[in-house]
């Protein structure tokens, strides 16, 4: 009876391991600029890089300057070296806070957003 108990338990915790590395979701690891920096001069793109691939055409990018005005990238790519990274270009911005709000879509079909601040000097 032990030996059964045993390996049904083993046979959870294998499950268990296995399932949350499966129901994980797309994470940013890094951003340039990154989250609270004072950045000079302005910069003309925003890197969002992933612990996973995101799906481009589910993948929005926009900033919010002090104001509450809306700036919209021209471009949004995924970089073609390393498809984690988000790319948005974005129009000449002025010195101020700016607030970066992404969301996307990973590969598995989950959406995930957030948002930063920075501050151009």
């Amino acid at each position: 009876m032990k030996a059964k108990n045993l390996v049904v338990a083993a046979v959870a915790a294998f499950g268990c391991a296995f399932t949350s590395a499966a129901l994980a979701h797309a994470k940013l690891e890094a951003s340039m600029p990154q989250a609270n920096a004072v950045v000079s001069p302005a910069p003309t793109q925003v890197r969002l890089q992933f612990n996973e691939q995101v799906e481009l055409p589910f993948s929005k990018v926009k900033l919010v300057d002090e104001k509450g005005a809306v700036v919209e990238p021209s471009k949004k790519v995924l970089d073609a070296a390393n498809p984690k990274v988000l790319v948005a270009t974005v129009p000449a911005l002025h010195s101020g806070a700016y607030r970066v709000q992404w969301s996307t879509v990973t590969r598995d079909g989950h959406k995930v957003k957030g948002e930063f601040a920075f501050r151009v000097k």
